[in-house]
């Protein structure tokens, strides 16, 4: 079943997107080498709740804290820990709030310092993927075509696109339906309408599409153990241009500003 949402549940759901912004903002201000995912959790959980948001991933089916965090060959799903991140490293920070009755989710690949300059190119076409399937969110089009978007601009540069992890509808509940494949074919699948809102997320690999569950039933990593990058953002469907309700404003100030020191 896709619920449709009104115009006043949209404006809702994006004021709960615009704090999942805003916490992945202030994870920007922190993460840097030496520091842990655990620290980067504590920020995210506080910031959440001192905003009046409830962490939407906190107890969800079992998951232990706030964010997942993903380092380098963990796709998604990972548990924040308190090994420190190194030089070098990338880690996917997917977040998610329960805010006005909305869910509101969204994620982001933070390079660690100085990162390989295949790791970097990874970063930039995932990035650049999510925004090609956002292009194709747009009433009367289909799913196939977000997921064929994604898929033909990354696998054009070399890269992977996992198969078994999805986006998802979103609204009351965390996850609806539709699931949002990055892979497909262009006139597939179900026929988009005003008022559906989706999360999308690019799930790309530098080496093999494969990928297996770790022994903690959560982290999700590449089978051969190279990088995987993961961007997504929540998107209402609208005539001509699709919505795009979540944010990557407050990272990227953030990241500019650390870049220009």
């Amino acid at each position: 079943m896709i619920y449709l949402k009104t115009d006043e549940e949209i404006e809702l759901m994006r004021i709960s997107n615009q704090l999942v912004a805003k916490t992945l903002g202030e994870v920007a201000k922190a993460i840097r080498p030496g520091v842990s995912t655990l620290e980067l959790d504590k920020i995210a959980e506080t910031f959440i709740r001192d905003n009046g948001g409830t962490p939407a991933f906190l107890n969800y089916q079992g998951f232990p804290n706030t964010l997942c965090t993903s380092v380098n060959e963990q796709v998604v799903h990972g548990i924040p820990n308190d090994a420190p991140l190194q030089e070098g490293d990338v880690v996917s920070v997917d977040c998610g709030v329960l805010l006005n009755d909305f869910y509101g989710d969204s994620a982001y690949t933070f390079p660690i310092g100085e990162v390989a300059p295949d790791v970097k190119a990874l970063l930039d076409a995932t990035k650049e993927s999510l925004y090609k399937g956002i292009e194709q969110a747009i009433e009367n089009n289909r799913l196939g075509d977000i997921g064929h978007a994604i898929q033909s601009y990354t696998e054009e540069r070399g890269y992977t696109v996992v198969r078994e992890m999805v986006g998802h509808g979103i609204g009351k509940n965390l996850h609806e339906a539709p699931e949002v494949a990055n892979y497909g074919r262009k006139g597939n699948g179900t026929k988009l309408k005003s008022g559906m809102v989706i999360a999308i997320e690019p799930m790309i690999n530098l080496g093999k599409r494969q990928i297996v569950q770790e022994d903690d039933g959560w982290t999700i990593r590449t089978i051969d153990k190279k990088v995987s990058a993961h961007y997504e953002h929540t998107v209402a469907i609208r005539k001509g241009k699709a919505d795009i309700l979540s944010s990557f404003k407050f990272v990227e100030e953030v990241l500019h500003l650390q870049s220009e020191k």
